[in-house]
């Protein structure tokens, strides 16, 4: 495998619409399909050494290259026949390798994609913080795009954005834009919150909150008037609580959950599943709405009860990701497999499908 054959590989990445492609020393590429699934792509030589250095050169900013090998991990972005690609670099056992993801052009709508209407509305607030949450790859930077292009075509705000990479590029459109690259352009994502404290904004989209310290900045910026959103890797909407408060130290809970409680509006945690049909993946979401009933759960530090409070605030558009599971299976979007696989209380919805197989 040649430089102008990862090229190539590119334009069938982008051809294709496929999402992640991976290059690892001594080994052949990689590919994700359109199922989620990793396959290898047998008709490539493997890539060694000197050429993963060529492929590094060729996606890696110049600026940040040299520190790879000291850093050992590295997050960037490049652009390659008018797409956009983000890339981290990172050593395994077998030496250098890159993950590469293609970052569609086009933003899509938040209806498009299924988000709730009752977490569309959140984001028509003036402040608080709110978070959208899920594994690696399960499209919460498509759905935060989303709706940040949502509140730049209907308001008149002031957008800053903060991100590790830079991945949608977004063109202020009613609002301005202003797009902020940690290395590139800041030191941290912690330091850049806070200095985003001087310069005016509405809106500030925090890609990824990754320490305390970003948490805490985070939760301060939304607490004095901001609209803050953010991204967290977790499976569910009360797991993120929990993550937050967990990452500081015992001393400060209990105060982190008086903030966190008081200034948080609502959480979406989503997941990709293969469809039925096997043509593509489908999204199921767990959205959790901030009410009376659950700042008093997080505040007193008793979150697992928030999955039963959820679950009696449907009328406010809350549901448990159980919920987006079965309407998922029952409308056949999803195999029985796939559902089972996934739900958390196997025992309590199949007694719940049995009275929906009944009525039937």
């Amino acid at each position: 495998m040649s430089l102008d054959q990862f090229k190539l590989l590119l334009s069938e990445v982008i051809k294709n619409e496929l999402s992640d492609l991976h290059i690892t020393t001594g080994m052949v590429p990689y590919i994700r399909t359109k199922e989620g699934e990793i396959l290898p792509i047998d008709n490539f030589e493997k890539v060694h050494l000197e050429l993963m250095r060529e492929i590094a050169s060729f996606t890696l900013p110049a600026d940040r290259r040299g520190a790879w090998p000291t850093e050992k991990e590295l997050d960037a972005s490049f652009e390659y026949s008018g797409q956009r690609f983000r890339v981290n670099a990172y050593f395994e056992s077998r030496g250098p390798s890159l993950a590469i993801r293609m970052i569609k052009k086009e933003i899509p709508t938040p209806q498009s994609l299924g988000i709730p209407e009752a977490f569309i509305n959140l984001f028509k607030r003036k402040q608080w913080l709110i978070l959208v949450t899920g594994a690696t790859g399960s499209g919460k930077t498509t759905s935060l795009a989303s709706l940040i292009e949502m509140i730049n075509i209907e308001q008149k705000s002031h957008i800053l954005t903060i991100e590790d990479p830079i991945e949608f590029v977004f063109e202020s459109k009613k609002s301005l834009v202003h797009q902020r690259e940690i290395s590139t352009h800041t030191q941290s994502f912690a330091k850049a919150i806070r200095s985003s404290l001087r310069e005016d904004p509405d809106v500030v989209m925090i890609g990824e909150m990754r320490d305390p310290e970003t948490m805490a900045a985070a939760i301060t910026l939304a607490e004095t008037g901001h609209l803050v959103v953010s991204t967290l890797h977790t499976n569910d909407t009360v797991q993120a609580v929990d993550r937050i408060v967990d990452s500081f130290p015992t001393s400060v809970q209990s105060q982190i959950r008086v903030q966190l409680g008081m200034s948080l509006a609502g959480i979406m945690s989503q997941s990709l599943l293969l469809r039925k049909n096997g043509k593509g993946r489908v999204a199921a979401r767990e959205l959790l709405i901030n009410n009376d009933g659950i700042r008093s759960l997080i505040i007193r530090g008793v979150t697992h009860q928030i999955y039963s409070m959820i679950e009696l605030s449907s009328e406010e558009g809350m549901f448990l990701m159980d919920k987006s599971l079965e309407t998922l299976y029952l409308n056949g979007s999803i195999s029985q497999e796939v559902f089972f696989s996934r739900v958390r209380d196997k025992d309590v919805v199949q007694v719940h499908l049995d009275r929906v197989w009944l009525k039937k």
